[in-house]
């Protein structure tokens, strides 16, 4: 059993076979990545204000 592809609708296929699982096509996968680059996606969470970097989850003076 095959779910629906959560951009178009359409079939997803096997994951075994399908490379753009969980999404049905490539042209699917860059519109979902094009979501996540435009912030249409959200993770729900405490709002971060960019401005209080004692808000921020890590410190952005500090090296990697």
């Amino acid at each position: 059993m095959s779910r629906p592809c959560p951009i178009c609708g359409n079939s997803v296929g096997d994951p075994h076979t399908n490379r753009a699982y969980p999404l049905c096509s490539a042209r699917c996968r860059a519109i979902d990545l094009g979501r996540w680059f435009s912030e249409s996606y959200r993770i729900p969470g405490e709002p971060v204000r960019r401005d209080d970097p004692d808000s921020l989850p890590f410190d952005p003076d500090e090296d990697a």
